[in-house]
C-alpha cells in the first residue's frame, strides 16, 4: 500500500478522539499566493453507470460529459459509506464516519451528529483566505463543525438546480481577488416519496413534477427503453421507476450546466477546481444502504485548475475520505501535521495507471436510526471482503426502499431471485462475504467458506483489522477472538 495512504495514528483505540482536535494557530501551512477557486458538486443517489461519460447511452448528461472532457474521469472511486450523511461527513472531513461520529443520517429523528472537535474542509479553507458558501442539500450536523460563511438559496428547492445555480451568481462574482469555495448539493436524483398516481406501476416521481422547474425543459424517458442493471429485477414497476430516475438525472445535469455557464461568464472557469461526485448509489433495493459496488462504486469527475490534462481517465482506487485532503492539496493548504484518514490524489490524477493506489475501505453503521447494521469492507483490484458485524439479524430496509414500487411489485411476483441475488441471502447475510469482483462482477458467489481462498480471506481480515486500528474504529471490539 502507498505510504501516502498510511495513517499515522495511535493504535490505541481508547484515544480515538485525539486526532480530531482543531489545529493550533501556530500550525505551518503551505500557502500559495494564487489559489484556485473550488466548486464541489455532490448529488444524491446518482449511480456511476448513469452518465454518458461512464458509458450510458440512454440517460443524457451532456454537461457532466463536458466536465469529464475538460478534466479527468476517475474510474475506481468509491463512497466510504452506504448512505448519505455518513458519506458526506467523510467527504468534508477526510475522516471515516465511525471516527468522526456521524454514524448515520442527520435529519429528523435520526439525529446523528459529527463530534464537535472535528475540523471540516470549509474551516481549513477559511483559514487561508477563502470565502465559503453552500447551497442545496446538506444533511450533516452540527453547523458549528460545517460552518460556511454564507448559506445560499434558503428558499430554493434542492431539486431546482437551475435556480440553485442562479442563486450562486452573486457569490462567484463578489470578490474577484478572493478565492472561493462553493459547495453545491442537489437532492436529485434521489427518491421524493411522491407517487406518479396516473401510472399503473405507481412509481416514485424522483422529484419530477407536472409544473416543471424554472429554466428546465424536461427530458422524458420511456420505461421500455430503460436499461435494467443486473442487480435489479426486470419488471414493469422497476422500469417505470428507472424512467423517473433518469428524468431527474437529466434535470440535474441541465442545472449543473447553468452553473458551469455562470462560472465561465464570471471568468472563474479556467482557474477553478471542479469536482463532481455522488454521495452513494441509486435509491433502489440492491444498491443504496449496501456495501455492494452498485452503491459504493461511484462517479467522480475532476477538472483541475488551468487543466492541461483533458479528457483523461485515472484508475487510482480512491474514496470519499480522500476528497478533503485532495482539495486542500490543490489549494496549497494541507496542514503540516497529518490529520486525515484519507490522502490527496492530486498527483495520482496525472497518470492513467498510478502505482500503489490499489485498495479502498468502506464503513457503514446506520442509515436511519432504526437501521442498525454495521459493516466494514476492504476492496482491492480483484477481491472484496465485507464484514457483517450484526450478521445475526436480518438486513434492515430503509423506509423509502421498502415502500418503493420496485420492491413491493417484486414481492408480489413471489420470485426467489431479485436481480441476480437470492433474496433470502440478501436479507440473511453471513458474517463474511468474500467476492472475486473480476470474475463475479455481481458479487453473488461468496468465497469465504471456500478452502481455496483461505489465505486470501485471512490476509484481508488482518488488513481490515489494521484499518480499524489506524482509524480508531470502536467496532473493532466486535471481532470474535481467534
Amino acid at each position: 500500500m502507498n505510504i501516502n495512504k498510511k495513517i499515522l495514528y495511535s493504535s490505541c483505540i481508547t484515544s480515538f478522539t485525539l486526532f480530531l482536535l482543531p489545529a493550533s494557530a501556530q500550525d505551518s501551512m503551505h500557502v500559495s499566493v494564487n489559489k484556485p477557486n473550488v466548486v464541489l458538486i455532490v448529488s444524491s443517489n446518482h449511480g456511476r453507470n448513469d452518465l454518458g461519460c461512464y458509458g450510458n447511452n440512454v440517460i443524457k448528461t451532456p454537461n457532466l460529459d463536458r466536465l469529464a472532457a475538460a478534466g479527468i474521469r476517475m474510474t475506481y472511486a468509491y463512497s466510504t459509506s452506504a448512505s448519505s450523511s455518513a458519506g458526506l461527513s467523510a467527504i468534508l472531513t477526510g475522516i471515516y464516519s465511525h471516527a468522526n461520529g456521524q454514524y448515520g443520517q442527520a435529519m429528523g429523528y435520526n439525529h446523528f451528529v459529527t463530534f464537535p472537535e472535528v475540523k471540516s474542509l470549509p474551516q481549513y479553507l477559511k483559514e487561508v483566505g477563502y470565502q465559503t458558501a453552500r447551497i442545496g442539500k446538506f444533511q450533516i450536523e452540527p453547523e458549528s463543525v460545517y460552518a460556511f460563511d454564507t448559506i445560499l438559496g434558503i428558499n430554493t428547492s434542492e431539486r431546482s438546480t437551475y435556480e440553485m445555480a442562479n442563486e450562486c451568481a452573486n457569490f462567484i462574482n463578489a470578490k474577484p481577488n478572493t478565492p472561493f469555495f462553493l459547495y453545491f448539493g442537489t437532492a436529485d436524483p434521489s427518491r421524493s416519496g411522491i407517487i406518479l398516481e396516473d401510472s399503473a406501476s405507481k412509481p416514485d416521481r424522483f422529484g419530477n413534477r407536472d409544473e416543471g422547474y424554472q429554466g428546465i425543459i424536461p427530458k422524458y424517458y420511456l420505461p421500455e427503453k430503460m436499461k435494467v442493471p443486473s442487480y435489479l429485477p426486470d419488471i414493469p414497476a422497476c422500469r417505470a421507476e428507472l424512467a423517473q430516475y433518469a428524468q431527474a438525472v437529466s434535470r440535474m445535469d441541465l442545472g449543473i450546466g447553468r452553473l458551469f455557464e455562470l462560472l465561465r461568464k464570471s471568468g472563474n472557469w479556467e482557474n477553478a477546481l471542479v469536482i463532481y461526485l455522488s454521495d452513494n448509489g441509486i435509491a433502489f433495493p440492491g444498491s443504496k444502504t449496501t456495501l455492494y459496488n452498485p452503491n459504493i462504486h461511484q462517479p467522480c469527475i475532476v477538472k483541475p485548475p488551468f487543466a492541461e490534462t483533458r479528457n483523461q481517465t485515472c484508475d487510482a482506487m480512491v474514496n470519499w475520505a480522500d476528497i478533503t485532503p485532495t482539495i486542500l492539496d490543490f489549494c496549497a493548504a494541507l496542514p503540516s501535521e497529518i490529520r486525515f484518514q484519507g490522502s490527496s490524489f492530486k498527483l495520482a490524477i496525472n497518470e492513467e495507471h498510478p502505482k500503489e493506489w490499489n485498495q479502498i475501505y468502506a464503513s457503514h453503521t446506520f442509515n436511519e436510526v432504526t437501521n442498525y447494521y454495521p459493516m466494514r469492507a476492504i476492496q482491492n483490484r480483484q477481491f472484496k471482503l465485507i464484514w457483517n458485524i450484526a450478521h445475526q439479524q436480518p438486513f434492515p430496509f430503509s423506509a423509502d426502499l421498502w415502500a418503493s414500487a420496485t420492491w413491493q411489485s417484486y414481492l408480489k411476483t413471489e420470485d426467489s431471485i431479485y436481480g441476480k441475488r437470492n433474496v433470502q441471502q440478501f436479507i440473511h447475510r453471513p458474517e463474511f462475504e468474500l467476492y472475486d469482483i473480476i470474475n463475479d462482477t455481481d458479487e453473488i458467489i461468496n468465497l469465504s467458506d471456500n478452502p481455496q481462498y483461505f489465505n486470501i480471506l485471512k490476509e484481508m481480515k488482518l488488513q481490515l483489522k489494521d484499518f480499524q486500528v489506524r482509524t480508531s474504529d470502536p467496532w473493532i471490539l466486535k471481532w470474535n477472538k481467534e
